[in-house]
């Protein structure tokens, strides 16, 4: 992969289990630039929806974006709204943007931070350790959820995920929802040069929630994993 993104028109995403192509996808303020294939499992270049206080460019793998791609096909008779998508790439810290909202059929992939449990990071390093799907690990779990019904609960308002895979089942029964919080808001950075960490929850900005929600609604797919 040369040191200049490649910039690609877009192009039709076939849900198979591969990538079979896509785009250069563009919006206002972000873009994602995904070759057209995997270019020898090298890391493509993100530039993620942000404001000042992290502007450098993120990254996505294409091998986690073809694994998103088939839990969506896999999970087809859970996840009835197939339009879009969000990836969380749980190997990258939590100072970058790593929670990518795929529009499938808009073209647009802005990115945002998001928080991981403290349970997954017990020393606070900013990294992601460890996934857990036991009860009171306050860790993250990895697999695929579908957003469910919104509420009003200790954190504002939230909204609910069912977990689809062994690996994350009990997400509903340990209250893993997405909530806005402070410990998640991008000034975080600038004081501590990492976020706060969650109880396991999808725990965003305050400012950034309304955009979480108006991007998913319910029925839609969230992987969550590392590359």
């Amino acid at each position: 992969m040369t040191d200049q993104p490649i910039r690609l028109s877009r192009r039709s995403v076939i849900l198979s289990g591969a990538v079979m192509a896509t785009g250069a996808l563009t919006s206002s303020s972000s873009s994602l630039l995904l070759p057209p294939q995997h270019h020898g499992g090298s890391r493509v270049r993100v530039v993620p929806e942000v404001g000042p206080e992290k502007a450098q460019p993120n990254s996505l793998d294409p091998e986690l974006f073809k694994r998103a791609l088939a839990a969506l096909e896999k999970h087809s008779a859970q996840v009835k709204r197939r339009d879009r998508m969000a990836i969380i790439d749980f190997s990258a810290p939590s100072s970058e943007p790593r929670f990518h909202f795929v529009d499938i059929e808009g073209g647009k992939i802005p990115s945002l931070l998001v928080a991981h449990g403290a349970g997954s990071d017990p020393s606070h390093t900013g990294f992601l350790q460890r996934f857990s799907n036991a009860f009171g690990s306050n860790a993250s779990s990895e697999g695929a959820f579908v957003t469910g019904d919104y509420y009003d609960g200790k954190h504002g308002r939230s909204q609910r995920l069912a977990g689809l895979d062994s690996t994350n089942d009990n997400a509903l029964g340990r209250a893993i929802v997405i909530h806005g919080a402070w410990y998640a808001n991008a000034d975080m950075l600038r004081s501590h040069g990492k976020l706060g960490r969650s109880q396991g929850c999808f725990a965003v900005g305050e400012r950034d929630l309304d955009k979480v929600f108006e991007h998913l609604g319910q029925g839609r797919l969230i992987y969550a994993a590392r590359a």
